[in-house]
């Protein structure tokens, strides 16, 4: 069992079941899901940009991404419907779990400037994005190697009914939100 999910079931879940007076342990918020998704808009003239996407996306969760396509035909963009525009994992159970304690106590403070992320993320049924400007962040990946600095966006499902149970879940979970 990995680190985190052993603080989860040992202290998050506890004082956010005492926090909010929950009568069952089920009613406890948890985390679902983390899905990360990095958009390749230039792969549309070079797939060779997507392949160092996805080996890069690959490198950072430990998990093979999947091509993520274009559901509509976009004439500004010269992207037609079809067409391979970026890439998704999504981690689960324990790789979900080894992801977030890499994501908050590794990559997050190498961000420079780092101040906290943002609170206002949540999208009002529990769940929070954050988008990254670098994928330099992440100690695995190698700075020589990179081609092109790439975002990506990251998103935590959660089981939470409101946002303030979701923000109150990341930050017991070790999520280092702006004072």
């Amino acid at each position: 069992m990995s680190r985190m999910k052993e603080m989860y079931l040992k202290e998050v879940a506890p004082a956010l079941m005492e926090k909010y007076n929950y009568k069952s342990t089920m009613e406890v918020p948890k985390l679902v899901k983390i899905v990360v998704n990095m958009g390749v808009g230039e792969a549309k003239d070079n797939s060779k940009l997507l392949d160092a996407a996805v080996n890069d996306l690959g490198i950072i969760t430990g998990q093979k991404p999947i091509i993520t396509k274009a559901k509509n035909s976009v004439a500004t963009y010269k992207i037609r419907e079809g067409m391979p525009i970026g890439c998704k994992v999504t981690l689960r159970s324990d790789m979900m779990y080894e992801f977030l304690d890499r994501f908050f106590n590794v990559a997050l403070p190498r961000v420079r400037d780092f101040r906290g992320i943002n609170g206002n993320g949540f999208d009002g049924r529990g769940n929070y994005c954050l988008g990254i400007k670098e994928q330099l962040i992440f100690p695995e990946i190698e700075y020589d190697k990179i081609e092109k600095v790439r975002g990506m966006d990251i998103v935590f499902v959660t089981t939470a009914k409101t946002d303030e149970e979701a923000k109150e879940l990341l930050k017991l979970m070790g999520a280092p939100f702006e004072k």
